[in-house]
């Protein structure tokens, strides 16, 4: 049983790794990703990949969460006890301020300041507002979640067979289509590290507002339809964010054991 502190440990390393690589792979691409599709999709496989490694690194410890949204989601439709809810979040903030922090450190001012070290930014030029952001974060983002529920909380997903990798592939095609937008943050601790190191808060709150709400849509649009009612058979292993050393889940005999 992986202890609250072992779990809190893995939240931080994995938060920031997402950050100080995604964030640094839109200081080193971003300016270009306007006019240059290939920038763009640089900054989608780097978030992407780095998500999926630490999922399948961290998953069977702490759900590999490494998002606010997702640990929220999970929180509402009882996946998830009270005492990770208060830990975890702060504790991605952390991990976000401090992959932030040591990027700062890494990178040049001259070139981090260009993407405001990878701080998520909204396209005013491109003719979104404030408005129509929290409306493309809240879609991303629900396209997340309901992947990881699918994936990693539903004990018939496949998270055992490809770990994090269909997470991962979401968040790169998230990227692809709201990238040059939004940012495509889907995660209020990826834009709150570069936003606290950099001093970037531009519309902040649409990084905030608009990934919870998608992903407590998500989850409860996936808990309600697809789990609701319906017994957890399945080890924790099996089941990585939907059950801790707090949830008992009952197992079969018959089932097959890790």
């Amino acid at each position: 049983m992986n202890r609250l502190w072992q779990q809190a440990v893995a939240e931080f390393v994995g938060t920031f790794a997402l950050v100080f690589i995604g964030a640094g792979a839109v200081v080193i691409f971003g300016p270009s990703a306007d006019s240059n599709p290939a920038s763009l999709l640089n900054i989608a496989v780097a978030h992407g990949l780095v998500l999926a490694v630490m999922v399948t690194n961290l998953g069977h410890i702490s759900g590999g969460h490494f998002n606010p949204g997702v640990t929220v989601g999970a929180w509402v439709v009882g996946k998830l006890e009270t005492s990770r809810l208060l830990t975890y979040i702060p504790v991605q903030l952390a991990g976000a301020t401090a992959g932030a922090g040591v990027l700062r450190l890494a990178v040049p001012a001259q070139q981090w300041e260009l993407s405001h070290l990878g701080a998520t930014l909204i396209a005013h030029d491109h003719g979104i507002g404030a408005e129509k952001a929290v409306l493309i974060e809240a879609i991303l983002t629900f396209f997340l979640v309901f992947t990881v529920f699918a994936t990693a909380v539903d004990d018939r997903g496949a998270f055992k067979s490809i770990a994090g990798f269909g997470i991962g592939l979401v968040l790169a095609f998230d990227i692809l289509m709201g990238g040059v937008w939004t940012g495509a943050s889907m995660n209020t601790a990826r834009s709150f590290g570069p936003a606290l190191v950099s001093g970037t808060w531009d519309d902040f709150w649409v990084y905030v507002v608009g990934p919870l709400t998608g992903a407590i849509i998500a989850a409860a649009i996936y808990w309600f339809a697809f789990l609701r009612g319906r017994e957890v058979a399945a080890q924790r292993t099996k089941t990585p964010i939907g059950g801790g050393p707090e949830e008992d889940l009952p197992f079969e005999e018959t089932d097959e054991l890790p």
